[in-house]
């Protein structure tokens, strides 16, 4: 066989293996090893999307949950090798080319993502400092864990499941998703201020934590006083629960 009659041969399995329905299977293979390939890849790569993303795959009856994997087999073009980097590969399907159908919920991306980032912080390789004696929270550098993403979304994903599904979008929903230290991911609803507070330390060097304070009141437009008890509070509990580190 040349080079180009083999290559055309692999794209052709290759093809058939993703849709079996559309795709002819190359000529001269045995029905039942074609079988025995299509059903290899399928439940393995099912298995891994089912497994990253449990709250999705609880919302949707089998045959269409399985037409959705196929179009993700068939239409998405992975940019890695690796079957534990495929809730990565489907979370860049479901925001970049899948087109909802009639039975696919209006926030199947986001909540998707949700899933996702609890997933990528488990597995995270990074580390957070032990925490050594007492903490001066007003003069701490508080600085955003490598371990915690501040997050938006249009829907609430953090409520939704099979009892709570909204049709839209009333107010934003701000999260923290972050691992602890004792290596447990959880996550804290927020309110537009605190998300933006956390935001305020993400790659901080020098500022303390009054500084960050300030800065949030100057941009609320508020008297610096009225933040300061209860953001200094906020900023306390963020780095008990390891969401912020201090230099």
């Amino acid at each position: 066989m040349s080079t180009a009659s083999l290559r055309d041969a692999q794209l052709a399995m290759a093809a058939h293996l993703r849709d079996p329905d559309r795709s002819p299977a190359p000529a001269g293979i045995e029905e039942r090893r074609l079988k025995i390939y299509r059903e290899l890849i399928y439940n393995n790569i099912e298995g891994f999307i089912s497994g990253g993303f449990p709250v999705l795959r609880s919302l949707y009856p089998q045959q269409a949950w399985d037409e959705l994997v196929r179009l993700f087999m068939d239409a998405h073009r992975c940019q890695s090798p690796y079957f534990l980097e495929i809730s990565q590969e489907f979370i860049s399907y479901l925001l970049n080319e899948h087109a909802l159908r009639e039975c696919d919920p209006p926030f199947m991306a986001e909540l998707a993502h949700y899933e996702w980032v609890e997933l990528a912080l488990d597995i995270a390789e990074d580390e957070l400092p032990a925490m050594v004696g007492e903490v001066d929270v007003e003069s701490a550098c508080p600085l955003l864990s490598p371990l915690a993403w501040v997050l938006s979304y249009r829907f609430p994903v953090h409520r939704i499941g099979a009892d709570y599904r909204p049709d839209s979008a009333e107010q934003p929903t701000y999260l923290v998703v972050y691992r602890n230290r004792q290596d447990t991911v959880g996550f804290i609803e927020l309110n537009a201020a605190s998300a933006r507070l956390l935001e305020l330390t993400r790659d901080n060097d020098s500022a303390s934590s009054v500084e960050i304070l300030a800065t949030l009141a100057e941009e609320m437009q508020l008297p610096p006083a009225q933040l300061h008890d209860f953001g200094l509070q906020q900023l306390e509990q963020m780095i008990q629960l390891g969401v912020l580190v201090v230099r």
